[in-house]
């Protein structure tokens, strides 16, 4: 070993642990996979037909009130429960599209119980545009992870990127499973919070990489071994780096979930896990799959 003036650097052997974090997350992975093929996502009025109907009462109310009223106007569409934000508003989804005359009614049955300060705001998506939603959400993230894997392969190694990109669908994984198993709403927002996880995590991963390829040109690594203590080295070097970021961001994000109003709640929450999946790829998975991926190119030129 040519590299003890580092050795102090590392706390705890990560590297020779890697194949317990690969476990722990292909558990959630599969976990995940068996919840959103159960149960699927909740989706959003953006991305399935229907329309969303906040409410604005001004005054104290009782949502099951708020149901009778809208089960009595519209008997035969179904909708989900009325679901109380903000200040005196609520909101509800109707599976299938309801026209502004019928909202009308609505309105002016609450008007009639609550008084004139009623009202409403209402988005409607058709079965066309909601399939264009999806068609053009999945060729958003999918066109990101394309540019991503050609700018780290530019910019360090096809390895690096190979590796980056198994971290990212990892990072992107985790919130759509935990969406799934705590069955919240999945809508555009969601979709960019995703997207600024992807460019969050990135950023991570390549501060990690760039340190390994620092220590590459400085330290020797004739052995796997070696490898390994210099990947050990790099993730330690870069750690504090890593938590104090992730700790403000996360910090920031959970104030902004929790006092935050109701429209940009899953946004936040979707942040949340993808911070803390990121954070943990970077170091735990990411940095572990590129270790791999260079062992067995060493192996091969000895072979």
């Amino acid at each position: 070993m040519s590299f003890n003036n580092h050795d102090t650097v590392v706390r705890f052997d990560i590297v020779k642990n890697r194949r317990k974090f690969f476990i722990g997350s292909s558990a959630i992975i599969i976990i995940g996979l068996l919840f959103i093929l159960i149960q699927g996502l909740h989706l959003g009025v953006d991305f399935k037909a229907g329309t969303r109907l906040d409410l604005y009462i001004g005054k104290e109310f009782k949502p099951a009130e708020v149901e009778a009223i809208i089960k009595e106007k519209i008997p035969d569409v179904a909708f989900s429960p009325v679901t109380t934000y903000g200040t005196y508003q609520a909101f509800t989804r109707f599976d299938k599209t309801v026209s502004s005359d019928t909202l009308m009614v609505v309105e002016q049955s609450l008007k009639a119980k609550y008084g004139d300060q009623v009202n409403k705001q209402v988005s409607t998506v058709d079965p066309s545009i909601a399939q264009e939603m999806v068609k053009k959400a999945a060729i958003a993230v999918a066109v990101a992870s394309i540019g991503i894997v050609i700018y780290i392969a530019i910019r360090f190694q096809w390895l690096f990127g190979v590796a980056t990109v198994a971290g990212l669908l990892h990072d992107v994984f985790i919130p759509i499973a935990i969406f799934s198993i705590l069955g919240l709403e999945v809508d555009l927002t969601f979709i960019a919070a995703l997207l600024t996880i992807l460019g969050y995590s990135i950023n991570d991963k390549i501060v990690i990489f760039d340190r390994i390829r620092e220590n590459l040109r400085t330290m020797k690594s004739r052995s796997i071994e070696d490898l390994e203590h210099l990947v050990n080295v790099s993730l330690w070097q870069t750690m504090r780096r890593s938590v104090y970021t992730v700790a403000t961001v996360f910090f920031t994000v959970l104030a902004i979930a929790l006092l935050g109003s109701e429209s940009i709640r899953n946004f936040s929450l979707a942040l949340l896990f993808g911070l803390v999946s990121g954070t943990y790829s970077s170091i735990f998975i990411a940095a572990q799959i590129w270790v791999n991926l260079k062992e067995r190119n060493m192996l091969k030129k000895k072979a």
